[in-house]
């Protein structure tokens, strides 16, 4: 089976495409009144930003006076969206949208100036379907949380026998056997 992308390729990718510097001149060209302001900031964004792939997660970050990173491992990413408006349809570039099951409806991470954003995300989606956990972990309960349903519904199963019989236990302890009046 072909997973369609390149890993090599992808564990390369630092930085966007330079598309993705005329996508923003283009985007404040659009608010020419605010051009000034927003080109600058859209300029500091673009020769700042820095993407790394790596076995653990991927890794953003950008600025220069406020610089802001965004660490994600595969396990925590929960699913991913394919962005482009028409003109960055136009230019060839695409965004990622990477949710985790952080509670927040916005996307945690947004990898934007991608060529080859649809190998990107069959890449992380084969990367978070592939992340397990130690057999150890598992077994011993302590990740369970972290773990695949079935592997945690396999645990409740467990669980809830060891209960069953505990509960058995007990009601035999608390009611014994009733002995015959004549024996």
């Amino acid at each position: 089976m072909s997973r369609g992308f390149d890993e090599a390729s992808i564990l390369a990718i630092e930085r966007p495409d330079p598309r993705l510097w005329t996508y923003y001149i283009l985007r404040c060209l659009i608010i020419l009144p605010l051009a000034p302001v927003l080109l600058p900031l859209h300029w500091f964004r673009y020769h700042t930003m820095r993407y790394r792939f790596t076995e653990e997660g991927v890794s953003m970050s950008w600025g220069v006076l406020f610089r802001r990173q965004i660490l994600l491992n595969y396990a925590r990413i929960q699913d991913i969206h394919l962005q482009s408006n028409v003109v960055e349809r136009w230019l060839g570039i695409g965004r990622l949208l990477v949710q985790t099951a952080s509670g927040s409806a916005s996307a945690e991470m947004t990898i934007e100036g991608l060529t080859q954003f649809e190998a990107v995300r069959d890449f992380l989606y084969s990367r978070m379907r592939g992340v397990k956990e130690p057999a150890s972990a598992a077994a011993s309960g302590a990740a369970a949380a972290d773990s695949g349903p079935d592997e945690l519904a396999d645990l409740l199963r467990e669980v809830t026998r060891e209960l069953r019989g505990l509960r058995a236990d007990l009601a035999s302890r608390q009611n014994p056997p009733s002995r015959d009046a004549h024996g």
